[in-house]
């Protein structure tokens, strides 16, 4: 029975620590492209009949260029949380010579200025030319809040719900971020975001990603070592039982 257990864990650690080496190499092939994307020319955005066939991993933090006009007075804020502190993503609509629409990630305000941003004068208005990098759309809300279009309290970039809310013409499913990130603090958690400048404030994306895939995976393949030491530690603790009772039963016998 011990065995079948040993075995069984054994087995199970080492597909564990199998799908931790997998799953580093997808993360190091997703930073390598996504590195590759920030470090290129801006591109046309994908056109309209691309849009359904599109998976976030094939374009998020492509680098592109938009020209289009602002719809003044269908911006809204939602809320984010930047090393400047609380505030919100200035996010207005930009509509393309096509006639679609893409939102537009503005850049971030602090939280005092939110109802001067809500303000049509305050608003982007005329053409625009924007470069920045793709994002996929946050549906539903952030963290224990869902989206309030009633009120106009959005908790995140939910692309679909705010162009319903807006009554936006055909949008695209995904938003733009204005602005290229800094590389120092887009990627160095110590770092501080670039200073100065006017409101909106850009350059606040954040492109950093995780990689401890190689240490889970040492840690499985140590935890399958261990089986591996515990079942010799049992069988020799059970050799040594057998080779005593063995020893044990012939003196018996003598008596």
């Amino acid at each position: 029975m011990l065995l079948l257990v040993g075995c069984a864990l054994f087995a199970g650690f080492i597909s564990l620590g199998v799908w931790q080496l997998q799953r580093r190499a997808w993360k190091l092939d997703l930073i390598e492209r996504v590195t590759q994307r920030l470090q290129a020319p801006p591109v046309a955005p994908p056109a309209a009949p691309e849009w359904p066939s599109m998976r976030a991993g094939d374009f998020e933090y492509r680098h592109v260029r938009l020209q289009g006009r602002w719809l003044q007075g269908k911006t809204v804020l939602t809320q984010a949380t930047t090393a400047l502190g609380q505030g919100f993503w200035v996010i207005a609509p930009l509509k393309l010579s096509d006639g679609t629409v893409v939102l537009i990630n503005r850049g971030f305000v602090p939280a005092s200025q939110r109802d001067a941003w809500l303000q049509p004068e305050s608003q982007a208005s005329g053409s625009a030319l924007v470069q920045g990098l793709m994002r996929k759309t946050e549906p539903d809300g952030g963290f224990l809040r869902q989206n309030d279009p009633v009120t106009q309290r959005w908790y995140s970039r939910d692309v679909e719900a705010i162009a319903k809310n807006m009554q936006l013409p055909t949008t695209a499913p995904f938003f733009v971020d204005a602005g290229l990130p800094d590389p120092v603090y887009s990627q160095n958690t110590e770092a501080s975001p670039p200073t100065g400048g006017t409101w909106p404030r850009e350059g606040l994306t954040i492109v950093r990603f995780s990689n401890s895939h190689l240490v889970y995976a040492i840690t499985w393949f140590g935890l399958a070592m261990m089986v591996v030491g515990s079942g010799v530690l049992v069988a020799r603790y059970e050799r040594r039982l057998r080779t005593a009772s063995d020893n044990h039963i012939p003196h018996e016998h003598q008596r």
